[in-house]
């Protein structure tokens, strides 16, 4: 029996997409990757060649009946448009973080995979980080009393990525993924347009009705980190816990899932569990984006 091999096509080449071209061309032995083979890339820019891979066009990619899936590593705001335009083509695809840049785009473009019986895979890294690995066994079955995410980083273009709540979905991702379905209490913004800052700072519940706040602080010269305050029944948690280095980078983790699902070979149920999870963190997205967005309520 010939083992199945799906032709890929990296979009975009950012520092993901340049990570994507050299996992899809040194895959990780005897891993779900093997079965993956890079058929070129597309650019705006001009590039001719990236080591073996070859730049190809826009056209070429969606017609090419080779080239059965497509890694879209763009600029967010393209997600939407280019993720429509291959599942159109009858192309499986992955994406880099977020699906889109609204829940209602979302929605329809996980539907239209479903309807076309192809795969729509949206990488999650931060999910498959030792520290967050580490994480999330010290967090497992401690009774939360109250946390704190806060999350710095350095200035993003909007216009490209996105409002913060979307751009910085992963930091959502991670608190749902800990603690269980939430709810938006409040959520405000403030922004320095002189200073090219902006702070997003947003109240949830548990379903035990304990308070969660995700910050989200950018500025120009901020480091990009992460801090914790998570307090439990039991004490509380400010530092991450020890985390080994992993052998395995995490767009080949990430490549190997993709590489899985379209083998068949991942559950009904993790399937269904990360849709669910994926679709709920853009639709809290949305709904922190219009909390942000209101105008000051007046009191007269």
């Amino acid at each position: 029996q010939i083992s199945k091999m799906f032709g890929t096509v990296v979009v975009g080449v950012g520092i993901a997409g340049l990570a994507r071209i050299r996992d899809l061309m040194n895959p990780m032995p005897s891993s779900p990757s093997e079965h993956l083979k890079l058929l070129g890339f597309v650019s705006r820019r001009s590039f001719g060649n990236i080591n073996e891979a070859k730049q190809i066009s826009l056209e070429d990619a969606l017609r090419n009946k080779d080239i059965h899936a497509a890694f879209i590593s763009t600029e967010n705001r393209s997600h939407e448009e280019t993720i429509r335009m291959f599942l159109e083509a009858g192309k499986h695809v992955l994406v880099e973080y977020p699906l889109a840049l609204s829940a209602k785009a979302a929605h329809e473009l996980w539907e239209m995979a479903e309807q076309k019986g192809k795969v729509l895979h949206v990488e999650h890294i931060e999910l498959l980080t030792e520290e967050y690995k580490q994480l999330k066994k010290e967090v497992s079955g401690k009774d939360l009393v109250k946390g704190t995410l806060h999350f710095t980083g350095h200035v993003l273009d909007e216009n490209k990525s996105g409002f913060p709540a979307f751009s910085g979905i992963a930091r959502l991702t991670w608190l749902i993924d800990l603690f269980g379905d939430l709810t938006v209490t409040s959520a405000t913004r403030e922004k320095q347009k002189d200073k090219n800052y902006s702070r997003m700072t947003v109240h949830f519940q548990t379903a035990n009705k304990k308070p969660l706040t995700w910050i989200e602080e950018r500025g120009p010269g901020m480091r990009r980190e992460k801090k914790i305050n998570f307090c439990f029944t039991s004490g509380c948690l400010e530092n991450f816990p020890e985390a080994p280095r992993s052998s395995v980078g995490l767009f080949m983790q990430d490549q190997n899932l993709f590489a899985k699902k379209l083998l068949g070979q991942v559950s009904k149920e993790e399937l269904a569990a990360e849709k669910w999870r994926i679709l709920r963190c853009l639709d809290l997205a949305e709904v922190i984006q219009q909390y942000c967005e209101e105008p000051e309520k007046i009191y007269s």
